[in-house]
């Protein structure tokens, strides 16, 4: 089981393609995120959202068996590794979070990223371009899956 959720920062100011936001994954075995350290390890949460997207999609084309994320400006890192059975393991800093199949990282992935868009990506201006990014990832993507 893997469960992620991607949160903006409050009271940045006007909505900009940089504000920061933090990124929390939890399995059965434990969980991690960017949120509470020292040093800081939030993010720029509109663009750290498509390079996980971009980073797992090798993932799933099978392209590759084992991927790494790190967030725009921190050291915030998640690795990605699936075995022959399709069994995905999801480790922080060498400590393993949970195991998953390639559909339920799916699920886990998508569910915040549309409720990111939904919820906050909209007060960028239209022309953004962390906004196209986003969904042009997002995009590319689900198109990976199919």
């Amino acid at each position: 089981m893997i469960k992620m959720s991607f949160t903006v920062r409050p009271e940045q100011g006007d909505p900009s393609d940089f504000d920061l936001g933090d990124i929390t994954c939890e399995g059965e075995s434990g969980a991690a995120g960017s949120a509470g350290h020292v040093p800081d390890q939030g993010m720029m949460i509109y663009l750290s959202v498509p390079l996980l997207l971009d980073s797992l999609r090798p993932l799933f084309t099978g392209e590759r068996k084992a991927v790494s994320f790190v967030g725009t400006d921190t050291s915030f890192r998640l690795d990605f590794r699936r075995d022959r059975k399709g069994v995905v393991t999801v480790s922080a800093k060498g400590t393993v979070l949970g195991k998953c199949g390639l559909e339920e990282l799916a699920d886990a992935v998508l569910r915040p990223t549309v409720e990111l868009a939904e919820k906050d990506l909209w007060n960028l201006p239209a022309g953004d371009g962390a906004r196209s990014d986003y969904f042009s990832s997002l995009e590319r993507f689900r198109a990976s899956l199919a």
